[in-house]
């Protein structure tokens, strides 16, 4: 699995768990799913991403957009 996939399952699996965190914990959890929103848009035009950056050094495969 290249970092993209890896970025991808990281991405929707912060966005599912800050929904299911807004539902049964408080309304404020809504601000993480506004961060992750941002960071993707960001990411697609600077191509900088902090998570990126985490799972290379981590040993993930580089990818075509990472």
């Amino acid at each position: 699995m290249t970092l993209d996939r890896y970025m991808l399952a990281f991405a929707g699996f912060m966005v599912l768990l800050s929904v299911a965190l807004t539902q049964l914990v408080s309304p404020h959890f809504m601000w993480l799913t506004v961060f992750v929103g941002a960071n993707l848009f960001q990411s697609a035009f600077t191509g900088f991403c902090p998570a990126a950056i985490v799972m290379r050094r981590l040993g993930a495969k580089p990818g075509p957009a990472f």
